[in-house]
């Protein structure tokens, strides 16, 4: 690793992210912050669901935003680079090793991860209004899970950037992140599917629900969510798969 020059590459996508960050803050957020007011505030208003929904809600959100905002800003970029830009190939000709380039994607990747899921609380907060209790949150589960679901969704970027061609972007969210949103856990906790037995055991090959559960945990420890061990560790497992497949097929790409 040439530590000069990982940083400078990492420096460029910073400053490209800041000078882009409103739309891409409005880009990833306006969905979910949507979702937030009409559920979380006009149904449970209304009277058609109960306040503790609210409770429920706002961490779902918060995982959905995360990675959605950080495979979105891993993945397209990518694409355009390796297939209409070729700005890849004045990266590829850095002095450091290819696998190091993979790995500053996934950390800029991460830090924009990060940024989305942070601003979806006092986003949710105002949106929401009364109602809203993370009295219980625990700060260091919270940046626990924080790391880890930015990893994750920065690694699905990276993987998917390079397996998805431009042309198939399309396909990318109707078949990949669609179902992963829907069957995520993130506007119902995981322990509500047990009267679908299939279901729920199927949908634990989603990392998106250890996400969601991970994020209740943390900021709504009394609402029911997954054992935090269990948690931790499928995320673990999924950043170290996500990580290790995506070097491969972005070395494979850059070589190929």
């Amino acid at each position: 690793m040439n530590g000069k020059t990982f940083f400078a590459l990492l420096s460029r996508d910073a400053h490209v992210a800041r000078r882009n960050i409103l739309p891409v803050l409005v880009q990833n957020l306006i969905q979910p912050m949507m979702f937030v007011f009409v559920f979380g505030r006009i149904m449970t208003g209304s009277g058609l669901l109960p306040v503790a929904y609210k409770n429920m809600l706002l961490p779902g959100i918060m995982a959905i935003t995360m990675v959605i905002s950080g495979a979105q800003g891993v993945a397209m970029p990518l694409i355009a680079e390796f297939q209409f830009t070729k700005e890849i190939e004045d990266r590829l000709l850095s002095p450091i090793h290819i696998s190091w380039i993979a790995i500053e994607k996934i950390a800029a990747g991460m830090i924009q991860a990060l940024a989305a899921g942070l601003v979806v609380i006092p986003a949710g907060w105002l949106l929401i209004g009364s109602g809203l209790d993370l009295s219980g949150a625990r700060p260091l589960v919270l940046v626990s899970v924080l790391l880890l679901v930015a990893m994750l969704a920065s690694a699905s970027g990276l993987v998917l950037g390079c397996m998805i061609g431009q042309t198939q972007i399309g396909m990318m969210f109707t078949l990949v992140l669609g179902p992963m949103i829907f069957f995520g856990c993130a506007y119902y906790p995981w322990s509500t599917l047990a009267r679908f037995p299939i279901l729920q055991k199927a949908v634990l090959v989603n990392p998106l629900v250890y996400a969601s559960e991970g994020f209740r945990a943390a900021l709504v420890p009394s609402i029911p969510h997954m054992a935090l061990p269990a948690v931790l560790t499928a995320l673990v497992l999924f950043d170290a798969a996500l990580v290790w497949l995506g070097i491969f097929s972005f070395d494979r790409k850059a070589v190929g």
